[in-house]
């Protein structure tokens, strides 16, 4: 099984949904993805970094859950990251409220020195040099890295993106980022554009509408499973990559086949993760219930045409 490596956050998230609304709880890129993996009993480590605030009941339930915390940075005189949001009533846009970022302003990230030979290295949404610097600290090149990213670092630090999507297999981005990323409406062509640009596999998420999966010529399909209800999206969208990496780091295979299994299982984590307020239904999840999801989602999607 290989090593896996999470650079992201680790923070306080305050959210408020048609549904109701949090004080400060748990959240951040690299809780969410660490949560996912963990369902894969993975070897994980996160490389993140925090404030004195942060309590120490946070950072057991991921040790808990087997992940290195030993790459989490505790400035014991700052505060941690902060971010507060406001979903509106279709529950696909939000306005951001507050962000605060406290001890993340000055984060220069450290890599465990034993997990310097993971194969798969999962960066999450963080500043572009940032991602970089985590790949100069690897003893090798890792057999896998995936990179997520947004748009704002589009708008405020294109070329440092450029130079890291140089050094990557992986980009996961939603449809909207995609979009911006290539000027390309048609998503089979952004595709192919952010393929140019360096990374052999590209992941279009498109929330609700499921996720895409890009490679050369060939282009799979992944529906989102249809739930009752969301009740809130914060860090769907990290936890479904880290369902992706996590799968690719316990089966130690990369290929595109294989992927779409990847894809599958992150798709699944997610349509847990929005079932309750932050990582709170991540922290409760059973394997019981994933594998029961996954037969859902195997009778959506697998079907016999009758051709005549």
């Amino acid at each position: 099984m290989s090593k896996l490596v999470i650079v992201g956050t680790v923070a306080f998230d305050a959210i408020e949904t048609p549904f109701g609304k949090t004080d400060k709880i748990l959240g951040g890129s690299g809780s969410f993805i660490g949560l996912a993996a963990s369902q894969f009993k993975v070897d994980s480590a996160i490389v993140s970094v925090v404030g004195g605030d942060f309590p120490q009941s946070y950072l057991d339930l991921l040790s808990d859950r087997s992940i290195d915390i030993s790459g989490i940075e505790i400035v014991e005189d700052g505060k941690t990251f902060f971010w507060s949001g406001l979903y509106h009533n279709d529950m696909n846009s939000r306005d951001t409220l507050v962000t605060e970022l406290n001890v993340l302003a000055d984060f220069q990230p450290v890599v465990p020195e034993n997990y310097r030979d993971a194969k798969v290295v999962m960066l999450g949404n963080l500043h572009p040099m940032t991602q970089m610097s985590v790949l100069d600290q690897m003893n090798q090149k890792p057999q896998l890295v995936i990179l997520d990213t947004m748009n704002f670092w589009m708008d405020n630090a294109l070329e440092d993106l450029y130079t890291v999507m140089k050094r990557i297999d992986v980009i996961t981005i939603n449809d909207e980022e995609a979009r911006q990323l290539t000027g390309e409406y048609s998503l089979v062509v952004a595709a192919r554009k952010i393929q140019e640009m360096g990374p052999k596999y590209v992941v279009i998420k498109k929330g609700e509408h499921g996720a895409l999966l890009f490679h050369d010529d060939n282009v799979f399909y992944a529906p989102a499973l249809p739930l009752e209800e969301v009740f809130d999206p914060t860090g769907a969208g990290d936890t479904f990559a880290g369902g992706f990496a996590g799968y690719l780091a316990k089966t130690e295979d990369t290929s595109f086949e294989n992927m779409k299994n990847a894809v599958i299982y992150g798709s699944t984590l997610a349509s847990f993760c929005v079932e309750k307020f932050g990582a709170e239904r991540m922290l409760e999840l059973s394997r019981a219930e994933v594998f029961h999801r996954l037969q859902d989602f195997k009778n959506l999607t697998q079907f016999e045409i009758e051709l005549s």
